[in-house]
């Protein structure tokens, strides 16, 4: 089963041998690795350069500098300028991998094999974890409905049928739920070490701060067209995680401003629907009973596809 890795990058000398090291290390190599530099100003190329001249499966793709770090939209804009030098037809599954993690030894080997063992898996990924000031490490908080934005291991079929990531802040959410509206299961997990990696960079963070970050997650959740009681209760939770009250007020806030602005939302009624749906079984149910509802009754769009391919 051949994988295929596609990494967008900016900036990451400081991480960057840390992913480099642990994937080349890795049980089950990857058939290639596209990087893809988006104008970095550090020594990212320097490094790159180093990595490409000892591995040939690894190939590097520079872009020029666009003069600001763009954590949503820019770097899928960034994926898809790597995922353009390959058919991915050529590939079983493909990823996109950040450039500030350490894998352990079998993580990729880990989710293949779980993906072979459920055909109905179309992403999927481990959960990240970081490391404290005083060397304690701690899990991320990350859903188990969702593969990791950090971390998107993908079945090829899943990631063609479901049209890829949208170009947008929230792609990592959208792409999970697109998955269980065609049937497919999206799911992460951290049962075992081999699927414990480390995060770096801390998630929902941005390049102007983590209560940016978080008012940008607000305006992700009102583009993906989530409900005001759902973001409600989603940001009095965030208020007991770091940073604590300012967090989750953030993010409602991002949501609000966007609403007030009547900023863009996803233009696609059925998608809505679908998401509000869940996102009522997850209030009055919990998130791990209405994923399993919702999975039991997608079931049949499973079925349905396997009765027109044969």
């Amino acid at each position: 089963m051949t994988y295929l890795i596609i990494s967008p990058c900016r900036n990451e000398a400081e991480y960057m041998r840390n992913t480099l090291d642990t994937v080349i290390a890795q049980s089950v190599l990857p058939a290639k690795w596209i990087i893809v530099n988006d104008g970095s100003t550090d020594d990212t190329s320097k490094i790159l350069k180093e990595y490409q001249a000892k591995y040939k499966w690894i190939e590097i793709v520079n872009r020029e500098n666009r003069g600001n770090r763009s954590v949503g939209p820019g770097v899928i804009e960034a994926f898809y300028e790597g995922l353009d030098k390959e058919s991915i037809d050529n590939f079983d599954f493909i990823c996109k991998l950040d450039l500030d993690l350490r894998l352990p030894e079998k993580y990729f080997e880990t989710l293949i094999n779980r993906m072979n063992d459920n055909p109905r898996i179309g992403t999927c990924s481990g959960k990240p974890y970081m490391v404290l000031a005083d060397g304690k490490i701690v899990a991320e908080k990350c859903d188990s409905e969702m593969s990791v934005g950090a971390s998107k291991f993908y079945r090829t079929d899943c990631f063609k049928e479901i049209g890829g990531f949208v170009r947008r802040v929230m792609w990592d959410a959208i792409d999970c739920h697109r998955c269980r509206m065609y049937g497919w299961i999206a799911c992460s997990w951290d049962d075992v070490p081999d699927l414990q990696f480390i995060h770096l960079r801390p998630m929902g963070s941005s390049q102007n701060g983590i209560l940016t970050g978080r008012m940008r997650h607000g305006y992700g959740q009102y583009y993906m067209g989530t409900g005001i009681i759902y973001i409600t209760a989603a940001a009095a939770n965030r208020i007991l995680h770091p940073p604590l009250i300012i967090g989750g007020l953030a993010v409602m806030w991002g949501y609000l401003r966007s609403m007030l602005l009547r900023e863009e939302r996803i233009d696609d009624k059925k998608f809505i629907k679908f998401i509000r749906k869940y996102q009522w079984q997850a209030l009055l149910k919990g998130k791990q009973k209405a994923v399993e509802n919702i999975n039991n009754e997608q079931k049949v769009v499973w079925e349905q596809r396997k009765v027109t391919q044969i």
